[in-house]
């Protein structure tokens, strides 16, 4: 292994549930961990609609790209993991709202299920310079 990772922990964001970081720099590159719905204040599930769990997953990873000195907008390519693909227009329509052109590349894939019973997760690589 590289000796320039460097693990990001974000004090804004949902503790981890696993043995991960919120996040590995390396190089130019800030690979962020896959963030689920989870209100970093109370630890739980936000409540509400597909939509409202985006949301949160998305503001999560915010606080996870501002713990690295970072911003969301320079994503590069997000993946999205949702257990209802009937879904991908909700969830593409918040997602719409954190992202000016050029969006970043992305998938969505359709999972069995997400830990702790969430809706959606979405994790991001994001480019450090331009």
């Amino acid at each position: 292994m590289s000796s320039d990772r460097q693990a990001i922990t974000a004090d804004r964001a949902p503790a981890a549930v696993g043995p991960y970081s919120h996040a590995v720099r390396s190089g130019d590159l800030l690979f962020l961990s896959g963030q689920t719905p989870l209100d970093p204040a109370t630890g739980k599930l936000v409540e509400g609609s597909v939509g409202d769990q985006t949301r949160q997953c998305l503001k999560n990873l915010q606080a996870v790209c501002e713990a690295a000195g970072a911003s969301l907008e320079q994503a590069v390519r997000c993946g999205i993991y949702v257990t209802d693909m009937g879904t991908f227009g909700e969830v593409n329509e918040v997602y719409a709202t954190f992202f000016a052109e050029p969006q970043p590349a992305r998938s969505t894939i359709g999972v069995a299920a997400l830990p702790l019973g969430a809706q959606v997760e979405i994790d991001a690589i994001v480019a450090l310079t331009d």
